[in-house]
C-alpha cells in the first residue's frame, strides 16, 4: 500500500501533472466560462515556466542538498559503508544489456573510492527492483565494482529494498548480523535528508557522505537566466517529489 501511495504522490506533486489537469480543464468542461478557461490557460503556461527557470529550480533543489547533511572526515575508517541503489535506469539495461547509469551515478563511484582506498572494509549494497523490470539493482552494481577490482568477498548484496525505508531495515539487519558498528551511508546530497531519517527511525547510528550536488550557492556570483529550459523543470520537478517524500515518510514514522 506504501509503494502504490508513494507512486500517486508523485503524480501528485508534479508539476507537469498540474498543467495537464489545468489544460483538460479549460479545454474539455464546455461550460466553464471563458475567463475562466483563460485563467486555467495562463495558470498552466506559468506553471511551466516558473518551474523551468534555473534560479526556481536552483533554490528547490538547494533547500534540500542545504545544511549539509555529510558527518565523515578524512582519516575516519568504517567496518561497511551502504550504498543506497537509484543509480541505475532498468529500461536500456534490460533492452541493451549492459548497465545505463543515471545521473545519481556519483553514488557508485564515490563507494569504489572508499572500497579501493581501504576507508571502508565491506560494502552492503541496498538496491531491489523498485520499477517491476526484473533487474535487481544491487546484484548489477555489484558486478560492476568486481569489474573494477572490489574483491567479491567484500560486497555484500542486498536485492529486496524497494524504498528507502527498506533500505534501512534490511542494512540494519546486515550490520548486526555481521557485527559491523562503524558504517557510512552513501547517497545524493538531496536525497541524503530522509535517507538519514530513515537510519535514525530504526535506531542505527551511521555517518553520512552526501554526493552527487545540483545546486549552487546563488551569492557566489554563478551566471543565470531567465529563459526556461527543460532540464532545470526536471530538477524542479525531482526536487518537489524528494519533499513529498520527506513529508510523507515523517508523518508515517518512517524518518526522524
Amino acid at each position: 500500500m506504501f509503494f502504490l501511495l508513494s507512486k500517486i504522490l508523485d503524480l501528485a506533486f508534479a508539476p507537469l501533472s498540474w498543467v495537464i489537469v489545468l489544460v483538460v480543464l479549460a479545454t474539455v468542461r464546455k461550460k466553464t466560462h471563458p475567463r475562466r478557461r483563460r485563467r486555467m490557460g495562463i495558470a498552466a503556461a506559468l506553471i511551466l515556466y516558473v518551474f523551468a527557470l534555473d534560479p526556481v529550480s536552483n533554490r528547490l533543489v538547494r533547500s534540500l542538498e542545504m545544511p549539509l547533511e555529510s558527518s565523515y572526515r578524512v582519516g575516519n575508517h568504517y567496518d561497511a559503508v551502504v550504498l543506497l541503489g537509484g543509480l541505475l535506469d532498468s529500461r536500456p539495461t534490460v533492452t541493451y544489456g549492459q548497465n545505463a547509469y543515471n545521473e545519481n551515478v556519483e553514488r557508485l563511484l564515490t563507494t569504489f573510492d572508499l572500497l579501493r582506498t581501504q576507508v571502508a572494509d565491506f560494502v552492503i549494497i541496498s538496491s531491489g527492483d523498485a520499477d517491476g523490470s526484473g533487474i535487481r539493482e544491487a546484484e548489477e552494481l555489484s558486478t560492476q565494482l568486481q569489474k573494477w577490482g572490489i574483491a567479491k568477498e567484500r560486497i555484500i548484496v542486498e536485492p529486496e529494498s524497494r524504498n528507502t525505508r527498506e533500505n534501512a531495515l534490511k542494512s540494519k539487519a546486515i550490520a548486526e548480523a555481521r557485527g559491523f558498528h562503524k558504517v557510512l551511508i552513501v547517497t545524493s546530497a538531496f536525497h541524503m535528508g530522509r535517507a538519514k531519517g530513515c537510519f535514525n527511525a530504526v535506531d542505527m547510528p551511521v555517518d553520512t557522505l552526501s554526493v552527487d550536488f545540483r545546486s549552487y550557492d546563488p551569492a557566489g556570483g554563478q551566471p543565470w537566466s531567465l529563459l526556461p529550459r527543460a532540464n532545470h523543470f526536471h530538477a524542479s520537478s525531482a526536487a518537489l517529489r524528494e519533499h513529498a517524500g520527506r513529508l510523507v515518510y515523517r508523518l508515517r514514522g518512517y524518518s526522524k
